[in-house]
């Protein structure tokens, strides 16, 4: 069969293929400054090519690359890790909500949308966190607080509930039990929604710096997005103090040779980049209609 074009399909082809450009062509431009030079970055500006490559934006990123590991293994561990925690936790909150035949569905339902209008503060959970449960100076403090949220929770429950009860119905005469219908039944059919609350929360904890700020003295614990933030704020504090010294002293001289600009783009590429990796493996579940034809007869 031949391909019928028509001026509004390529009209339509074209305008998504420049709305992907201006997602495509600010990371290109991201990815060209942190491999060039600081002197042609001074010379020239941002080019999509670097007119002179040079990595030493990555080398000051990485002038310790211990410090950088450890920040790596530490976020990766709590990311990955927590999200599939609080997938476990909230799928299986989720589900008791979904079942008509839960006792408690409507008070625990309006529990839960309780706490997404009204939070206790800043104070009060770091009370908690730091004099009762110990989590001070302590990895755990990275998962434990976030294994749930309100709103995901709210997300899987619609979702489990859409899914066809027949299925559980048939499984429970089969003599299946809960936690079975869950992980047998339940969970292979929610990929989508699953992936997607997943990605959102691999997303937020991969982000997450405020918690180290708070909770987190020892430098080994510290996050990727915490530590490229403190070395940020040392380059800007060198610079900040080289303007306020007298013409002449070597400290200008230090912070002059500085790659900051190339250094803010390297270091964007580092805290971005095994999320960019990791997106295409999400992608392929961000569908609906797996239960179509789920259920026979």
């Amino acid at each position: 069969m031949e391909k019928r074009f028509s001026v509004s399909k390529i009209l339509l082809n074209g305008f998504f293929i420049l709305f992907s450009l201006c997602f495509l062509l600010p990371f290109l431009l991201v990815v060209s400054v942190s491999f060039s030079s600081e002197a042609s970055i001074e010379a020239v500006g941002y080019t999509l090519l670097p007119s002179e490559f040079s990595l030493e934006g990555y080398l000051y990123v990485f002038q310790n690359p211990q410090q950088i590991i450890d920040a790596y293994i530490v976020t990766a561990f709590t990311a990955f890790f927590g999200t599939l925690c609080a997938l476990v936790v909230m799928s299986m909150v989720a589900y008791s909500l979904s079942r008509r035949d839960f006792a408690y569905r409507g008070g625990l339902t309006l529990f839960i949308f309780i706490t997404m209008i009204f939070s206790g503060g800043l104070v009060p959970s770091y009370i908690i966190n730091t004099q009762y449960l110990g989590l001070g100076n302590n990895i755990l403090i990275y998962i434990l607080p976030g294994l749930a949220s309100a709103w995901h929770i709210v997300i899987l429950r619609t979702f489990f509930q859409d899914l066809p009860m027949e299925l559980v119905e048939s499984a429970k005469l089969d003599g299946a039990r809960e936690i079975t219908i869950l992980s047998r039944i339940i969970i292979p059919l929610s990929k989508p929604v699953l992936a997607t609350v997943g990605l959102l929360i691999l997303l937020g904890r991969w982000n997450d710096w405020n918690t180290s700020l708070i909770y987190i003295t020892n430098q080994k614990l510290y996050t990727l997005q915490y530590l490229l933030q403190r070395i940020l704020r040392e380059v800007e504090f060198i610079q900040a103090m080289a303007k306020e010294m007298p013409t002449g002293i070597s400290a200008a001289q230090i912070a002059g040779d500085l790659p900051t600009e190339s250094m803010r783009f390297a270091l964007a590429i580092v805290a971005a980049g095994p999320m960019l990796v990791v997106f295409p493996f999400f992608q392929k579940y961000f569908v609906s209609g797996l239960t179509v034809g789920a259920v026979k007869g």
